[in-house]
């Protein structure tokens, strides 16, 4: 993958919050990715005083027309990138606006990443609703790679949620969840023996399943400290198995010392 940054680096766009205090979202993405030796141009979704998990009174500030503005003002300067990654986004008219970006800012050779921010633990985010899902489908039939949770694979396929899995239903709900054959998916949190949680790979009709020692910890942005890392290992040159292992590892070395 030859770069388009006359400087040598890959450049890549990051569409996702910025919580200021607390390690997710861009806090987490901007120094993994510039590890890698990726130029990161970061266009923030809102920008948040902390994140919203264990915290109260946090300040949010709505980015939605600076996303606009930052865009255009990008486009006529000429930028282009290597690499197109999205995250969060606080609104279905966001989804749209970052769906738009990717059809205006990417070609063949651009790598697209969607981790399709819906929900968790079988229920949609607070203040998210059937739309939001919807038009999540519509930026994922974008993407040449997406990164659901189990969660938002479900919302996403259309199917019923399931707390056990067995492989035959994981691989399931990464084909549903696929906006095509060509797109490789990344099904995360997926545990098929006691103690182990991990990855299914699905593309092209073919799975691969990667596990781990789960450890008996929580955490927020973790979802992020891997897709951060999993983009870095593919704009390295690494196989998309082989990428997601990594991200995995890294993940888990980061919670097991954290």
């Amino acid at each position: 993958m030859k770069s388009v940054n006359p400087c040598g680096l890959m450049r890549a766009a990051l569409i996702n919050d910025l919580s200021c205090f607390g390690k997710c979202s861009l806090s987490v993405a901007i120094p993994i990715l510039s590890s890698y030796g990726v130029e990161t141009v970061p266009l923030p979704t809102a920008i948040l005083s902390t994140h919203t998990g264990g915290f109260t009174g946090f300040v949010v500030q709505n980015m939605t027309e600076n996303m606009r503005l930052f865009a255009a003002h990008w486009k006529k300067l000429g930028v282009k990138f290597d690499a197109i990654i999205t995250g969060y986004c606080c609104t279905v008219e966001q989804i749209k606006l970052t769906a738009e970006f990717i059809r205006s800012f990417s070609d063949t050779d651009t790598l697209v990443i969607v981790d399709p921010v819906l929900g968790d633990h079988e229920a949609l985010y607070t203040g998210f609703t059937d739309a939001h899902v919807d038009a999540m489908r519509e930026l994922c039939s974008l993407a040449d790679l997406i990164t659901p949770n189990r969660t938002e694979a479900a919302l996403l396929a259309g199917m019923d949620y399931r707390e056990k899995l067995d492989l035959a239903y994981a691989e399931q709900l990464a084909a549903g969840a696929a906006a095509s054959e060509r797109q490789t998916v990344i099904l995360t949190g997926v545990g098929l023996e006691p103690g182990k949680t991990g990855f299914l790979l699905w593309n092209n009709g073919k799975s691969s399943y990667y596990s781990h020692e789960k450890l008996n910890c929580g955490g927020y942005g973790t979802g992020d400290v891997f897709a951060s890392a999993f983009t870095g290992a593919l704009l390295r040159g690494c196989p998309a198995a082989q990428a997601a292992q990594i991200a995995a590892e890294y993940t888990c070395r980061c919670a097991a010392l954290t």
